[in-house]
């Protein structure tokens, strides 16, 4: 087969059937504020890991309710609890408890 200088990317589509979410319902059962995000972004405007990583407070947001818990794991780790975004957040999410909870239920996971 002749190369032509390209390859085709791997599908980035989500599989909603077989992510598992009962890591998000379980989070969402102990925090129930987090019903309250409407993704603003104020949250990801004053996260100081956010300045120095990818870390986004939303972006994890969406990754736990679409249950990819593998770029989750990875994602939570980076935040450093400083509590910024607590303060800021205009629905007045616990942002701090929902980090924790979410390390709870994955060290449950193991």
């Amino acid at each position: 087969m002749n190369h032509f200088g390209f390859t085709i990317n791997k599908d980035n589509t989500i599989d909603y059937d077989n992510n598992d979410r009962s890591l998000a319902n379980e989070v969402l059962s102990h925090e129930p504020s987090l019903y309250r995000c409407i993704q603003c972004g104020s949250c990801a405007g004053t996260c100081t890991a956010g300045s120095f990583t990818d870390y986004n407070f939303r972006k994890m947001h969406l990754l736990m309710r679409r249950g990819e818990i593998q770029h989750l794991r990875l994602a939570v780790e980076k935040c450093i609890l400083c509590g910024k975004c607590q303060l800021i957040c205009p629905r007045g999410v616990n942002t701090r408890n929902v980090i924790r909870q979410i390390r709870i239920a994955l060290d449950k996971m193991n």
